[in-house]
């Protein structure tokens, strides 16, 4: 059996959930001094910090000037909500699933929405043939499955020349991951992944395709307030500009900003963080037999999300419940010595860990929490062992 020996060193910073995120190394409440607090989100200094957050964003991104950034209630799923209640019924829709949030889009758009759609799904671990997808319909997907930690290689599947409008749920990927603008028309994300920031607002990025079935079509159901984009058959240019349709929290705004500042000050991208913390657990489940990673294809890995299952035989021939229990202890072993929160499989995932390294981690936490994984395995399977 594996020493059971702590490991000398601990995670700076032992943030490792997939959401709400780490902040930014150095973050403090200091930062957020600036907040225009107690003041109209409408007033002057308001609109302006709500503007400076979208200005920021675009040019971080590298979103096109003619693709508009809004801020919107309810983080990525009421961004992804308003996209698909706005935009689809127009022309037949497909919906790609391979994990939990893309099976949420599913069930909106055949249960909620009451779309006869063609649905493509994968098992955790895969993406769906791509090949398979028409583009004649409008599609909607998640770039990166954050509670697989399986992504889609690249935008090349996405043909250039598509009728259809391409819908995607960005959140953990936008930041981490090249995002091809032209060959996406909705891009959504929240704050609280790569950024680090608070929940509860989303980013909604449309194409002028996008702005176009926008003010071409009505859908045929009811819109709710909250997902109101136009006026008189025009775009709502407001809520492009930072006019935001509900009330945001103005401290949320500041720490985005503090964020999107940080990112810029940066010598490297936070794309390159990302994947260097990825190539930390890569290395390591390389020579450690116990473990490896969800997604099978190394191409599709995420470099923000990153879920693992534990393959070792004890373990992986064992039922699921004993799975998940030998799974859950491990992870209350590493709470408890404080050195990983938060780091357990999603509920609806196959038992194991999720282990966030997008760009506000840094590398050598990544390589210390390593450590600590193997100590926690070891300290897991020896009482298991006795038992037997």
């Amino acid at each position: 059996m594996a020493n059971l020996a702590m490991p000398g060193r601990r995670p700076g910073n032992p943030h490792f959930s997939s959401g709400p995120c780490a902040k930014r190394p150095g973050w403090t409440l200091a930062g957020l001094e600036d907040a225009s607090l107690g003041r109209s989100h409408r007033s002057k200094i308001g609109k302006a910090k709500l503007g400076e957050v979208i200005d920021r964003t675009r040019a971080l991104l590298g979103a096109p000037a003619d693709y508009r950034i809004g801020i919107v209630p309810a983080s990525d799923t009421g961004a992804v909500e308003m996209a698909m209640w706005s935009l689809l019924g127009a022309r037949p829709v497909t919906l790609l699933a391979w994990e939990s949030f893309g099976e949420g889009w599913v069930t909106d758009a055949v249960k909620q929405l009451k779309l006869d759609a063609t649905i493509i799904k994968a098992d955790y671990g895969h993406v769906p043939d791509l090949a398979k997808v028409d583009f004649s319909n409008d599609v909607v997907f998640t770039w990166n499955g954050t509670t697989s930690g399986v992504r889609v290689p690249n935008g090349d599947f996405i043909p250039a020349d598509r009728e259809g409008l391409t819908i995607c749920d960005a959140t953990s990927a936008a930041f981490a991951q090249d995002l091809p603008f032209d060959k996406l028309d909705v891009v959504t994300f929240s704050w609280q992944k790569v950024l680090g920031g608070e929940a509860a607002h989303g980013i909604l990025i449309l194409s002028p395709r996008a702005v176009e079935r926008l003010e071409t079509y009505t859908p045929a159901w009811p819109m709710p307030k909250l997902f109101r984009m136009t006026k008189g058959g025009k775009l709502n240019e407001g809520i492009f500009k930072g006019e935001t349709i509900n009330t945001p929290s103005m401290l949320a705004v500041e720490d985005c900003l503090d964020a999107l500042k940080w990112a810029e000050s940066l010598p490297e991208t936070l794309a390159a963080r990302s994947d260097r913390n990825l190539g930390v657990i890569a290395d390591w489940v390389a020579k450690t037999p116990w473990v490896d990673f969800l997604a099978v294809d190394p191409a599709t890995r995420s470099n923000t999300s990153v879920c693992l299952k534990i393959v070792d035989p004890a373990v992986a021939n064992a039922s699921a419940d004993e799975q998940a229990a030998f799974a859950k202890a491990m992870v209350s072993k590493l709470e408890a010595e404080g050195v990983a929160f938060d780091i357990g499989a999603y509920r609806d995932a196959p038992p194991g860990l999720r282990i966030w390294t997008g760009g506000t981690v840094e590398a050598d936490d990544v390589a210390a929490l390593t450590e600590w994984l193997d100590w926690a395995f070891a300290a897991t399977a020896k009482p298991q062992a006795a038992a037997a």
